[in-house]
């Protein structure tokens, strides 16, 4: 039986380099952890993704090496083999290296792969996780992602996958008692809301769709299952954009409810 007694990976010792694979959140530079910040100012390289934020990238020292293996849909300017060559070859330099990914590396940040890669060149690494992309939306938005009663499972899915495209367990997520994250899922949101109302959910069911959560340019979009591919076309969203779905997003209608009839009283009694 092998017992883990520590979170660094200890490869190649003396002058080869080390990997630290970083979260960089969800776009907010105070969101950062103080490890990743670390990490970032004392790197030598910086290996970063197209969801790390400008405002993240500005922290990175004016010296440091930065290269961009940034991917979006149906394009991928480095493939994921090229990128855990590059991380080895800098490693292999003495570099302090760092992998900097949006989010939390461990969630959908395809971390094995680049784990793999290294292990196979014995570089040491080790992981710094970040805020996910669904912590981020939801406390944006002012949702709680489980709740005693209403949500007692939190399921994180990946609408798009290599191996699977759109195909899930449709009727194991098509049930209540659980908030339903879908990451990558824009381009898939049609299919997304036919299956799970075809597998039983209902058509009023809610969702919210959140573009650049935690970011300035954050926008939201309060929906209905049988409503949201219309409205999300209406509003032109744009990735990054997650999806939640689940009771819990009845939260959201509550507070714009609440704050279009308090709201006006309230400015009333200030204008008096």
């Amino acid at each position: 039986m092998a017992v883990i007694t520590q979170t660094i990976h200890a490869g190649l010792p003396g002058k080869y380099g080390e990997v630290a694979l970083v979260g960089a959140g969800p776009g907010a530079a105070d969101l950062l952890t103080l490890r990743a910040l670390t990490f970032i100012q004392q790197a030598d390289a910086v290996v970063y993704d197209r969801l790390v934020s400008e405002e993240v990238l500005a922290l990175i020292p004016a010296e440091c090496q930065r290269f961009d293996v940034g991917k979006s849909r149906g394009h991928h300017s480095v493939s994921q083999a090229e990128i855990g060559a590059l991380l080895v070859r800098l490693a292999l330099q003495g570099l302090k290296v760092v992998r900097l990914k949006g989010g939390d590396p461990a969630i959908f940040g395809r971390l094995a792969e680049e784990l793999d890669a290294l292990d196979a060149a014995a570089i040491s690494w080790q992981i710094v996780p970040g805020i996910s992309a669904a912590s981020a939306c939801a406390a944006a938005t002012g949702i709680p992602l489980t709740e005693r009663g209403i949500a007692q499972q939190l399921r994180f899915i990946s609408a798009v996958d290599k191996n699977c495209s759109t195909a899930q367990d449709w009727a194991s997520l098509a049930k209540p008692g659980q908030t339903l994250v879908f990451y990558m899922g824009l381009s898939a949101l049609g299919e997304i809301c036919k299956q799970l109302m075809a597998h039983g959910l209902a058509v009023d069911w809610p969702i919210l769709l959140v573009e650049n959560g935690s970011r300035p340019e954050q926008r939201c979009l309060l929906s209905t299952l049988s409503e949201a591919l219309a409205d999300s076309q209406k509003m032109v969203l744009k990735s990054p954009c997650l999806i939640m779905v689940g009771e819990v997003v009845r939260r959201r209608q509550h507070a714009i409810v609440l704050a279009e009839i308090i709201g006006p009283q309230i400015n009333k009694i200030l204008a008096a």
